[in-house]
């Protein structure tokens, strides 16, 4: 691997790094304003998630146009991390002014919540869209540098933005802001932004003198409409796959807060798994994204253990009360004892969600190899990582609604029986059926036969929801 795009790659960490940090501390700020924590954190990930969604598709459908991706995307690197540096400052004069002016002068308490909200989106959104064209803008520069592989860079860097953001999380809450506060965290984050800017500026000025290779689009002839078919599948399950993982995600927050407790860095830890495992399914799939020839038979096979780890994970959940009772029994009251719970609460985490998310990390790389390779263009991956989070949005929606009308096992189950119905609707629709063999089929019906026997039969202890 050229050495310049290794170090491509650890910028691009390091981002996910401080893109984790700016969500967990913009809903610290909001909260300041709004009131409220829960209401700061479903404004910060909707208009987190959504910001990223419109930036990932504008930067997907414009990036074609522009010749130097990796000086772009050096640029808006640097513009967040000037956002982040004067945040707080603003966020400082913004609030005396709204409570001291507007707020002060409005006496309708629905106007002086529509006010708060709206205000709250403008605060963040113009940050969150540009965090949204980072990926697209990476991704589609290294491709068009470094062509070969590209399912293997792809993954790679799904991987390390991934590693990244778990660990931002993990380190955001447990060191900076005890140590630095709201000021020196988001500060710290903006110098981070604009460190990486200098350097990939740097880079992208040796990596002038090799020319750029364009992927092969089908851009020269009309499109056909089972080419249009395909992409608009594949968007679809991009989109379906990001539902049924949040669906999952806030499930298992649910899940894990009655048996890790409600401790500070609780909902930290449960974030930090979930981002790893998908971490760790974009690197494993790194190098079977150009091996594999039969992709779409790999990610019906993904589709379909995704909701199968996903059933297991409601089955867990009686057990995962006896390991935490245990340990609470061995462990001491003390800062070490404190540390030891946090270490073995990440434990417990990464045993549930893991297993699927391993599999949720893998079907983005395969979606956005598969439609690269099949000359759909570089606005695949803007597209892809686009609808992937407007599926987010929609998954945060029916999880937090549907919770409490479903009850734990039928919001989880809701998520699996979305993966399966990928899995299926690939299947019947897209896939060449000579290339499945009998036991990957009984494998199949294996799983659809585990999914209904727990809908069924399974009950959750009910003294333990």
């Amino acid at each position: 691997m050229n050495n310049y795009k290794r170090l491509l790659f650890v910028f691009f960490g390091l981002s996910g790094f401080s893109g984790l940090i700016y969500e967990s501390i913009w809903s610290r700020y909001l909260k300041l304003f709004l009131g409220h924590a829960a209401y700061a954190q479903v404004l910060v990930l909707a208009v987190f998630m959504g910001g990223m969604g419109v930036g990932a598709w504008l930067a997907g459908k414009y990036g074609v146009k522009i010749k130097k991706l990796i000086l772009w995307y050096a640029i808006i690197e640097g513009i967040i991390g000037i956002f982040a540096l004067g945040f707080h400052g603003f966020f400082t004069v913004f609030l005396n002014f709204s409570y001291d002016t507007v707020i002060a002068n409005i006496s309708s308490p629905l106007l002086i919540e529509v006010y708060k909200w709206i205000s709250g989106l403008l605060l963040i959104f113009p940050q969150s869209l540009l965090l949204g064209a980072t990926f697209p803008l990476m991704t589609t520069g290294i491709i068009r540098k470094f062509p070969l592989q590209q399912g293997n860079s792809i993954a790679l860097l799904y991987f390390i933005n991934s590693l990244g953001a778990s660990i931002g999380v993990l380190f955001s809450g447990f060191y900076l802001i005890p140590k630095t506060g709201l000021p020196g965290t988001i500060v710290s984050a903006g110098l981070l932004n604009i460190v990486i800017a200098i350097f990939v500026i740097v880079i992208s000025t040796r990596l002038t003198a090799i020319k750029d290779t364009l992927p092969e689009t089908k851009a020269a002839t009309p499109v056909s409409t089972n080419g249009k078919y395909i992409y608009l599948s594949f968007l679809l399950c991009s989109t379906l796959t990001g539902t049924a993982s949040f669906i999952y995600e806030i499930g298992w927050i649910r899940m894990l807060s009655l048996v890790l407790g409600s401790s500070t860095h609780s909902f930290e830890l449960m974030l930090s798994a979930f981002i790893l495992g998908l971490a760790l399914g974009s690197y494993w799939i790194r190098t079977r994204a150009d091996q594999y020839g039969n992709i779409i038979k790999m990610l019906i096979t993904v589709q379909v253990f995704m909701a199968f780890f996903s059933v297991c994970s409601v089955v867990s959940y009686n057990y995962s009360f006896n390991i935490m009772k245990f340990f609470m029994a061995a462990l001491t009251q003390t800062d070490q004892g404190y540390w030891l719970f946090n270490v073995l609460s990440n434990v417990i985490a990464l045993l549930v969600m893991v297993p699927t998310t391993i599999c949720a990390g893998m079907t983005l790389p395969l979606i956005t190899s598969y439609l690269i390779k099949n000359g759909y263009g570089e606005k695949s991956v803007g597209h892809v990582y686009s609808v992937n989070t407007f599926g987010g949005i929609v998954g945060v929606i029916v999880g937090i609604n549907l919770l409490p009308l479903l009850g734990l096992k039928n919001t989880i189950l809701l998520g699996s029986g979305i993966d399966l119905l990928l899995g299926l609707f690939l299947f019947v629709y897209l896939a060449d059926k000579k290339s499945f063999g009998i036991r990957i089929l009984v494998s199949y019906m294996s799983v659809i036969v585990v999914f209904l026997g727990v809908i069924s039969f399974f009950q959750l202890d009910p003294i333990k929801i």
